[in-house]
């Protein structure tokens, strides 16, 4: 029974430090914000520079360059019908940057838990053993007892990790939608406040959340 607690808490390590390497990897600020497309948004000010905007998204694939260039052919659409897609997107978009954090938190939850298990079995194989044949040796109980704790130390030590680096992540992804709501928001209020100027009716002001 120990052995094969020992077999899931080196599987649970090795997927935790698998996602915690993938997920740092992935939502790295430059990857999911490009600096170019950050500056390119700036520059967007006029319908006459949505070409230059669309170019440099497609050169740069991200997140915020896929939600920009989704609001950029939809230009033409009523500001209101725009945003939604624009939300509906951008959900799509958090939930591929959330990939993973789910199993860094179910390993937060069981790694303690698998090794509760393993030294509970451990410790009732050893009093049983000491059980059948009468405490002969009290120095070699202790050390055995040492051993299976072992267990629970080890779930303790790859639960830790997996704590800081899911909060850690959680928050980047927040960090990360907030700047892209506020990037995406300052290119739509800019194109159709361009639209209102022409003389078309003005569209309701809707926040992206």
């Amino acid at each position: 029974m120990e052995f094969f607690v020992y077999i899931l808490l080196g599987v649970t390590s090795i997927v935790g430090l698998t996602f915690i390497v993938e997920r740092g990897l992935g939502l790295r600020w430059h990857k999911v914000l490009p600096p170019e497309v950050e500056s390119a948004v700036a520059s967007c000010r006029n319908p006459e520079d949505v070409p230059m905007l669309q170019r440099v998204c497609q050169q740069h694939d991200s997140p915020l360059s896929r939600l920009l260039l989704l609001a950029a052919e939809r230009l033409t659409w009523p500001k209101a019908d725009n945003v939604d897609a624009l939300q509906t997107r951008a959900r799509h978009e958090i939930v591929k940057l959330e990939r993973g954090l789910v199993v860094l938190e179910i390993i937060v939850g069981i790694a303690p838990l698998l090794g509760l298990v393993g030294t509970i079995a451990g410790m009732m194989s050893a009093f049983s053993i000491v059980g059948q044949t009468g405490l002969t040796d009290a120095g070699k109980l202790a050390h055995d007892i040492a051993v299976i704790l072992n267990a629970t130390l080890a779930g303790l030590l790859i639960a830790i990790p997996s704590l800081i680096f899911w909060s850690y992540y959680s928050k980047k992804v927040e960090m990360l939608a907030v700047e892209m709501e506020t990037l995406c928001d300052e290119f739509v209020r800019r194109q159709y406040r361009e639209h209102s100027e022409a003389g078309l009716p003005p569209e309701p002001q809707i926040t992206i959340r």
